[in-house]
């Protein structure tokens, strides 16, 4: 049991360090490729959906000057 249990840790233990059981990109060097192109457009286009969320993008309104407010 002492041999099974150590065998079982041994071989889940190299599964982690060998990387992912299922490959994510595919095997095929044309496939893969377009696969890696299309993963780094989205990521190229994060910055623009975190400014689009903070609401970056938008024209300030502020003025830089101090105004009354009301009407003078």
């Amino acid at each position: 049991m002492r041999k099974f249990l150590l065998a079982s840790m041994l071989i889940a233990m190299s599964l982690t360090q060998v990387g992912c059981v299922v490959p994510i990109y595919s095997s095929s060097r044309d496939d893969r490729a377009r696969q890696l192109i299309f993963q780094s457009e989205s990521m190229r286009h994060i910055p623009k959906i975190w400014e689009r969320i903070w609401g970056l993008d938008m024209p300030d309104v502020a003025t830089p000057y101090r105004t009354h407010g009301g009407v003078i």
